[in-house]
């Protein structure tokens, strides 16, 4: 590939067009149709882009006869303009109408950064010179020479081009008539003449150039005559060459070929090697430029965030419905349990998820999330599971169990708390007859339902490795504890030093959390008062069912009034 063309800096792009229009040696305009395409000609190293009339159309799937308007048009090359430095000659075909139209088009393409347009002497609407040529009516000479002088006096960068275009040749006119216009388009004001063939041979356009004899730049598309070596051009004095449609062409076939071989054979197998890359794509939509920019731009508050979801057991009680999947993959109301653990996650703008699967591991859907798997599953606890996922911990995270439902501002709340770490505690639950022991939250204030702007700390959570606290517990931790900043590195340091204590492969989360405590940190809490669901049994996962029914959307499938309790 060659080098990109290196821009003085200060050299516009206006500058720049008519420098080579004006330059002694022969230059070189490559046709791009939308912004993509104007990146690759800018990385094959070409110096200006041709904004095709035919091309830009046919990407909108319309025809060359402005069936696309004109401010379509100017949107699109909007893009191209900010995907591409290099100069953009605009084909505006007539002009898109009388002088005052062509008056409105300079201002815009100015606005736009667009650094000429070639407008062609034929009558609105136009028709693409190769369809039926030589019946197309050509505009009155003076008229079209009144277009040129508006274009011209309505510019405000003295370097922006206008390039006349004549058809006459096309039209079948004859060379008199297209020597004739072009001399009076020149005096009109225009920078640049394109004369234009429909031959395969280059005979005509050699005659022209040699009685144009140099009296101002000359353009030329060689679509026809293809096959005339460019010496040829270089020594008729030719200013510049328009290659003016091959990459929508090479685009439009290779896309039959593939949509036709996709569809035949039922696979992605013969041709995922033969494409570009996802890879290529967004290097070309410049996402390292994004991420960088990230990096910068966006506050904590909405830096990228992970999620490390553990979703090992078959789940106790359920052994009934797990014979061939975890607990995570049930349905609830129609869909996975972790599936909606996912959309929870993804919908608060954490992407980067990692789920520590075990029992069943090979029956987890792995779409839009990063599976790993305790393979001690069966002799191990939750602890042991989220050392399988220590690696995850590269920005802020929440540490969630993948058997719960809640409403969206619970998570949300949550990785908005500015504490290094923070967890979710509901005081609607206290111990009771057939109620686990286990995850019972003491706090330093109990929820009155009005802390509002007054932060609450956890002392400790009952945990299944340790005493139980006699006291009357403020509510119940509901499995989520999200990590931020340079807390991350504290809790791996801490999962470590727990890694050495002989019964660590019985631990739990709440272990964790009252090991964090013992070593001086403070852990925040969010009250909630319901408005989740663990499916922990059969009776659990049946009102789980009715919860997600009361969490969806109106209109869908009946009621969208919410379970308030837990």
């Amino acid at each position: 590939m060659n080098a990109p063309h290196q821009i003085p800096v200060g050299f516009s792009r206006t500058l720049r067009l008519r420098e080579m229009l004006q330059s002694n040696q022969l230059e070189f305009l490559m046709e791009a149709h939308n912004g993509l395409s104007a990146r690759i000609v800018k990385e094959a190293g070409f110096k200006a882009i041709w904004g095709s009339g035919l091309t830009i159309s046919a990407q909108f799937g319309v025809r060359d006869n402005n069936e696309a308007s004109w401010t379509q048009v100017v949107d699109m090359l909007e893009f191209m303009a900010d995907a591409s430095d290099l100069p953009i000659l605009l084909d505006g075909d007539t002009g898109y109408g009388n002088f005052n139209n062509v008056r409105r088009l300079v201002k815009k393409l100015e606005q736009r950064g667009i650094a000429g347009v070639c407008i062609e002497d034929k009558q609105f609407p136009k028709t693409n010179s190769f369809l039926n040529g030589e019946r197309q009516p050509l505009a009155e000479m003076d008229e079209f020479c009144g277009k040129i002088k508006a274009g011209k006096d309505s510019q405000s960068d003295p370097n922006f081009s206008i390039v006349a275009r004549v058809e006459a040749l096309i039209a079948g006119w004859g060379m008199e008539e297209a020597l004739k216009r072009a001399e009076a388009y020149r005096q009109a004001g225009a920078d640049a003449i394109l004369i234009h063939s429909k031959l395969s041979k280059p005979d005509e356009i050699l005659t022209f150039a040699r009685e144009w004899a140099g009296r101002g730049p000359l353009v030329i598309v060689p679509t026809k005559y293809y096959s005339t070596p460019t010496d040829v051009f270089r020594q008729a004095g030719i200013s510049t060459v328009i290659w003016a449609n091959h990459l929508l062409r090479g685009a439009a076939s290779t896309m039959q070929a593939i949509a036709k071989e996709i569809h035949s054979s039922e696979t992605l197998v013969n041709v995922e090697d033969r494409v570009a890359s996802v890879n290529e794509i967004f290097r070309l939509q410049d996402a390292e430029e994004y991420s960088a920019a990230e990096s910068v731009y966006l506050s904590s508050a909405s830096a990228s965030r992970n999620a490390v979801v553990l979703a090992a057991s078959r789940g106790a009680g359920l052994e009934a419905v797990t014979a061939d999947k975890p607990k995570v993959m049930l349905p609830i109301a129609g869909k996975p349990l972790l599936r909606r653990l996912v959309e929870a996650f993804k919908k608060e703008g954490i992407n980067d998820i990692t789920v520590v699967g075990g029992y069943r591991a090979d029956a987890i859907d792995t779409s839009g999330i990063r599976l790993v798997v305790n393979e001690k599953h069966e002799h191990t606890g939750e602890l042991a599971s989220l050392a399988c996922a220590a690696k995850s911990f590269t920005a802020d995270t929440v540490i969630s169990y993948g058997d719960l439902l809640f409403r969206s501002y619970i998570l949300r709340d949550l990785v908005e708390s500015d504490s290094d770490f923070c967890v979710v505690v509901d005081s609607s639950q206290t111990p009771g007859p057939g109620v686990a022991s286990t995850d019972f939250a003491y706090c330093s204030t109990a929820d009155d339902r009005a802390l509002f702007g007054q932060k609450v700390w956890l002392e400790s959570v009952t945990s299944s490795a340790g005493p139980a606290n006699l006291n009357s517990p403020q509510g119940r931790w509901m499995g989520l504890l999200n990590v931020r900043g340079a807390g991350r590195k504290r809790l791996v340091a801490t999962l470590g030093q727990l890694q050495q204590r002989d019964d660590f492969a019985k631990l739990d989360m709440a272990a964790l959390l009252n090991a964090l405590i013992e070593a001086g940190e403070r852990i925040e809490v969010q009250y909630v008062h319901g408005h989740w669901r663990g499916v922990n049994d059969l009776d659990e996962l049946r009102r789980a069912g009715d919860f997600a029914h009361g969490q969806a959307p109106y209109g869908s499938n009946g009621s969208a009034s919410a379970e308030a309790g837990a």
